[in-house]
């Protein structure tokens, strides 16, 4: 059969079809292409990288210290210095080590220690690449320096001759000088280096060492939990501590345990064995343990800074030869120990602690860790959290927020009235009793627990806990009862707390650590803690005022008077916490007894806080005795030493304002001319929520003004007697003006009062307002000026004084009637007038009978009231043998030029909130 033949557009396209074939196939080689070139950049970029990562690990290397064997084998203390950076405190020094060779070592010990710290430790020449590229992973995810590699041998490097700072150059010289360790000595002898070396709690250097400390017996004589426990304290060594930290010592043990199974040291059986047997029984008991350091003034302080080195963001440890600069200052440690020492304390078994802070720094300055820090089994109560602050907190979590989110001034107004909380349960005042209405700063300072819970419960749970957490206090639930007290606070957390309020509402976290110096003397760090704005400038010294009327001897019902230092600028708080009814039973306790007693107070310069009770709540102490002011009296001790004269005043910022009230008015308004002085109240406002409206309560209008005053005086006592038509329901209100301070005596409906205690060269003036629930009338006032007991005239005045009896019998038979009956005063004075009134010689009777008066009411003092109706004053000569005298006075305005000094002076109740002053 033929073929069929092709035309030749058949053999065109069959063409152009094998063209489009073979450029498809041209065109894959190019993809291809690409490839190679990616891959050969970043091969490029790999060999540059490498090229420069062997040229900086050369140039680091290079300037790598000379292994010094001397170092390699003794650990270096480290120099601390006090707040002054020049004062150096003595350290707990290394005691005799236990020195063990390597061939001592028991198999169990050195295989924990391999399974924890370096597991391939025999198989590397001084660096893991294995745990290096795990590191390397952890560390692109978490960030650098969030996991390290550290081989056993980079270890002794480090602790020998480097500093702990997390950088590429002290890595490369790290691992550069740990492979020429390993070319220099054998494993075993870098293994006993580490293991003699390695700090493990304290002052205690060395596994051998520590095996003798804790439990008092040679490391071959070591079980398999006791090896396991040791082997992990080096990560934490006093965190680890078995003595001080028993829990977290078995955790980490446990960790130990289930590293050796899993690297094949011990059997699964062998691990549970070991994990289940107790941390604590076969430690050496406590009367058996050597004591590591000697009773020293400076441990607590010292255990609190070594505990805050282990905390830092840093691997630092205490035997590199670190320089410290500490907040320690030597003087008001040594005052804090003698106080702890002193006979303040009621007997034996009481307890206390206290921290002191630098208000403006944050710096610890001081550590009273309890009555007796020592032996190896301490508390240091300073900085428990386990005991209920009470009302020390008010500041904190009621009143202070209220200020900052509510504008509140020092005047809002409380009731403290009958109140349950929501589960029914009745809230109580120490003394049982209600007070009604007062503001803030009363509700404070007398320490009234209704009002604070009221106030808590206006500034809410989350404004609350904000606060609080801005000053350093984790308090993870806000409940109705937290206005009152709560726990899981400490001394240190609680006296930096309260230096906010003294620092301008500036916070800074209480420390001992300021800056960090490496053994080459050049490469520092500073570590202390910067200072942030809990609060407004305004909120902090509003609550700074309220604070100091805590510690105010003249005011009645503040519950901190105790504390009061004179001359020091001093604020501060009480606290006391209960028992429950199930407590006072259980303990057989009567309902006057507190498990704590607090006082937190501050100056600008120092803030401290002060803890006191028994170390059991079995027992309570007597808050119906002294014993409730221990707190307050340590305070006081410590405070008045440790304070200088630099240590200066709070300073009111212009953020606040300060105005007369007149209380009980709401909102508050100004007080007006006419309010009466003992609702007056100077408070203060932050700048935009002061009121400008004044009271209009109380008006002159139609009460008219006593008449008549009278002022007989009587030694040191002046009787006061007045005239009022009609009382009907009008009180009188009776001040006196004395050295420029005014003060409200009484408020009585009757016509006359008696006031003692005149005091020579003194005037004294007296005034009387009559008053209504809503009206005030102007003053009536007389003065009694005392004269001064002559010094010269001593020869004449002995004949006048022979011959005043038999005159004395006379003048009060004339000036009776003159003070009974009103409308006859103007005949009896008119016979005496003349005796001290010589300017009024317009009345020609008494111009007439002048000369036979001049020569003995002279020396009685006797002045007769005058008659043109101004301010009567009358002169007490305290030589007289009977100065009577007496004084007439006008009315006047209470209110021209005048400044209310004494409206705090007199508050009604008598309740002291649960603190009792």
């Amino acid at each position: 059969m033929s073929e069929k033949p092709v035309s030749r557009e058949q053999r065109r396209k069959a063409i152009e079809q094998q063209k489009k074939k073979s450029n498809q196939k041209s065109k894959k080689p190019k993809g291809g292409g690409w490839i190679k070139r990616i891959f050969l950049i970043l091969l490029l970029i790999g060999v540059i990288g490498l090229v420069f990562g062997i040229g900086l690990f050369t140039y680091y290397a290079s300037s790598a210290p000379e292994i010094d064997e001397e170092l390699l084998r003794d650990p270096i203390s480290p120099t601390i210095l006090a707040a002054d950076g020049k004062t150096e405190i003595p350290y707990m020094t290394a005691e005799n080590r236990e020195y063990i060779e390597y061939e001592d070592i028991p198999k169990v010990m050195e295989d924990a220690i391999l399974a924890t710290e370096d597991n391939r430790f025999y198989d590397h020449s001084g660096i893991d690449v294995i745990r290096l590229g795990g590191a390397v992973i952890a560390n692109i995810t978490g960030g650098f320096g969030s996991q390290g590699a550290s081989t056993i041998t980079q270890q002794v490097i480090k602790n020998s001759f480097l500093s702990n700072d997390k950088t590429l150059k002290r890595k490369a010289q790290e691992a550069y000088l740990a492979y020429k360790l390993e070319q220099k000595y054998e494993k075993e002898e870098i293994f006993e280096m580490y293991f003699n070396k390695i700090l493990m709690s304290g002052n205690i250097y060395g596994f051998g060492t520590a095996s003798q400390h804790f439990y008092g017996k040679p490391l071959n004589e070591l079980a398999l939990h006791e090896s396991a426990l040791l082997a992990g304290m080096p990560q934490s060594p006093n965190g680890y501590n078995p003595f001080n930290n028993p829990e977290r010592a078995e955790t980490r043990r446990n960790v130990v345990l289930k590293l050796m199974e899993q690297h094949g040291k011990i059997t699964t059986a062998e691990k549970e064995e070991a994990q289940a047997a107790s941390a604590t029984d076969s430690l050496l008991p406590e009367d058996q343990r050597k004591q590591v350091v000697e009773t020293n003034e400076y441990t607590a302080f010292m255990e609190m800074m070594e505990n805050e080195l282990e905390s830092l963001d840093g691997d630092y440890a205490m035997d590199e030869g670190l320089t410290i600069h500490t907040t320690l200052d030597p003087n008001a440690q040594k005052v804090v120990n003698n106080a702890m020492s002193s006979d303040l304390f009621f007997d034996e078994e009481v307890q206390s602690a206290m921290t002191v802070v630098d208000t403006k720094t944050g710096g610890i300055r001081a550590v009273g860790a309890g009555r007796d820090y020592s032996g190896d089994v301490r508390i240091n109560r300073a900085t428990a959290k386990d005991r209920n602050i009470g009302s020390t907190i008010k500041p904190l979590i009621d009143y202070g927020p209220a200020i900052e989110y509510l504008d509140w001034s020092t005047g809002e107004t409380v009731v403290d009235e009958p109140l349950s909380y929501e589960s029914g349960q009745e809230i109580r005042n120490v003394d049982g009793e209600f007070l009604g209405t007062m503001s803030i700063r009363e509700a404070l300072y007398r320490s009234r627990n209704i009002p604070a819970v009221k106030t808590l419960e206006e500034v809410g749970a989350e404004n609350a806990a904000d606060f609080t957490k801005k000053l350093g206090l984790e308090i993870e639930n806000v409940y109705e009862s937290t206005a009152l007290g709560t726990d899981n606070i400490s001394t240190v957390e609680m006296a930096g707390a309260f230096a906010a309020f003294g620092n301008n509402g500036s916070y800074t976290a209480p420390h001992t650590i300021t800056k960090i110096v490496f053994r080459d003397g050049s490469t520092e760090q500073i570590v202390k803690p910067e200072p942030v704005q809990a609060m407004k400038d305004s909120t902090a010294y509003m609550v700074t005022d309220m604070l100091r009327d805590v510690v105010d001897t003249d005011l009645r019902g503040s519950t901190g008077k105790e504390a009061s230092i004179s001359g020091l600028d001093l604020a501060g708080k009480t606290g006391t916490s209960n028992y429950t009814e199930d407590e006072l039973d259980k303990y057989g306790l009567d309902a006057s007894s507190a498990p704590d007693i607090w006082f937190a107070g501050y100056t600008p310069e120092y803030s401290i806080s002060v803890w006191s009770g028994y170390p059991t709540r079995a027992v309570g102490v007597d808050t119906d005795s002294d014993e409730r002011l221990l707190s307050q009296r340590l305070f006081k001790t410590v405070m008045s030493e440790i304070s200088t004269s630099e240590s200066g005043t709070f300073t009111q910022p212009d953020s606040v304002v300060e105005l007369q009230v007149e209380e009980g008015t709401s909102p508050l308004q100004l007080a007006s001319a006419y309010t009466p002085y003992s609702l007056r109240s100077t408070e203060l406002f932050a700048k935009g929520t002061e009121p400008n409206q004044v009271s209009e309560r109380y008006v002159q209008e139609d009460l008219n003004a006593p008449s008549g005053l009278r002022a007989n005086v009587d030694g040191e006592n002046v009787n006061l007697s007045w005239n009022y038509g009609d009382a009907g329901n009008v009180a009188f209100e009776v001040s006196v003006e004395v050295d420029g301070s005014r003060s409200v005596l009484t408020t009585t409906g009757e016509q006359g009062y008696t006031f003692s205690g005149l005091e020579e060269g003194k005037t004294y003036t007296f005034r009387v307002a009559a008053v209504t629930d809503d009206q005030r009338s102007d003053s009536a006032s007389v003065s009694v000026e005392v004269a001064a007991r002559p010094e010269e005239p001593v020869e004449e005045p002995e004949e006048p004084v022979e011959e005043e009896p038999p005159v004395e019998e006379e003048p009060p038979a004339e000036e009776e009637p003159a003070e009974e009956e009103p409308p006859a005063e103007e005949e009896p004075p008119a016979e005496e007038e003349p005796a001290e009134e010589e300017p009024p010689a317009e009345e020609e009777p008494p111009a007439e009978e002048q000369p036979p008066a001049e020569e003995e009411p002279a020396d009685e003092g006797e002045e007769a009231p005058p008659e043109d109706g101004g301010e009567g004053e009358t002169e007490a000569n305290p030589a007289s043998v009977d100065p009577a005298n007496a004084g007439e006075g006008q009315n006047e305005n209470d209110n021209s030029n005048n400044n209310d000094n004494g409206n705090n002076n007199e508050n009604n109740g008598n309740g002291n909130g649960d603190d009792r002053p």
